[in-house]
């Protein structure tokens, strides 16, 4: 018996490890409502930023390929935020974009005071402007899009939401 309850806890673990690893900190990450997973790491000692998408059981892609420095210059980093509540309109809205073999990826994160509503996932466009939106679970989110406003190795994008 004990031997199956410390299987039920190693599985977990080693499915785990394939999306961060012991050097590694989780930015941002969420569960997708199509039963994925995305997760957007750093080394923690901030030598490399790295997005990973798959299944539960097994990573399908990430990017950049290559851990490194020159990593941080391939995200852009967009927030936008109103205070006020519902009679301002109030709303919180992050974004991480990147480009990848003529695809923009846009991890999004959104909060709108007006109607309470809030929202997770990533857009993909590609190089025609057709989208796919990829909606997250928000009560599965874990850390901030947030952080990386401290963080002075990604670019930040100044450009007009």
């Amino acid at each position: 018996m004990k031997y199956l309850i410390l299987l039920l806890f190693f599985i977990p673990t080693v499915l785990w490890s394939q999306y961060l690893k012991s050097n590694e900190d989780v930015i941002y990450s969420f569960d997708t409502k199509a039963g994925k997973k995305m997760v957007l790491v750093k080394d923690k000692g901030n030598e490399y930023i790295q997005y990973r998408f798959g299944g539960k059981d097994r990573v399908e892609m990430e990017f950049p390929l290559e851990r490194n420095k020159e990593s941080w210059k391939q995200f852009k980093y967009k927030s936008y935020h109103r205070g006020g509540g519902k009679q301002n309109a109030g709303m919180d809205l992050e974004y991480l974009t990147f480009l990848n073999n003529g695809y923009t990826y846009s991890l999004f994160k959104s909060y709108y005071a007006e109607d309470g509503s809030l929202s997770t996932g990533i857009t993909v466009t590609d190089d025609k402007g057709k989208s796919t939106d990829i909606n997250g679970i928000y009560k599965s989110i874990k850390g901030c899009l947030c952080n990386l406003e401290d963080i002075e190795l990604v670019e930040k994008d100044d450009s007009g939401l």
